[in-house]
């Protein structure tokens, strides 16, 4: 069983930055990918970024590349979303989530079996 719990979310001004975090609770963190996805009102949830299990390798939607940088710290079962130059369009709740071994896409909701229960963010504009 995973268990993962996500901090950091907030209200920012448009431009402004937040780092979200998300603490794992699992025996073999480093087997894990880990992702950020968000679901805004009124709209389906939807891929942020991914990050395999090594930190090698690091994927982002089109949205916030450029903005928004994921990382992980294996040592201490978690992963971070530096997320700077926040726009009102990226108000949404934002859910971490994992699963074992590397998936065929990162970005598919389906490809993940664990979730955390999400953290608010909300940028005004």
């Amino acid at each position: 069983q995973v268990q993962l719990v996500e901090s950091g979310g907030g209200l920012v001004q448009a431009g402004g930055s937040l780092r979200l975090s998300c603490a794992a609770s699992v025996r073999s963190f480093t087997m894990n990918t880990m992702g950020w996805f968000r679901q805004a009102p009124g709209k389906e949830r939807e891929f942020v970024s991914a990050i395999n299990w090594s930190g090698s390798r690091l994927y982002y939607a089109d949205s916030v590349k450029g903005r928004f940088t994921i990382s992980r710290d294996n040592g201490k079962n978690s992963i971070y979303l530096q997320m700077n130059n926040l726009k009102f369009e990226d108000t949404a709740i934002y859910y971490c989530a994992a699963r074992i071994g590397s998936p065929s896409n990162y970005g598919l909701e389906s490809a993940y079996n664990y979730w955390g229960q999400g953290t608010q963010v909300t940028v005004s504009s």
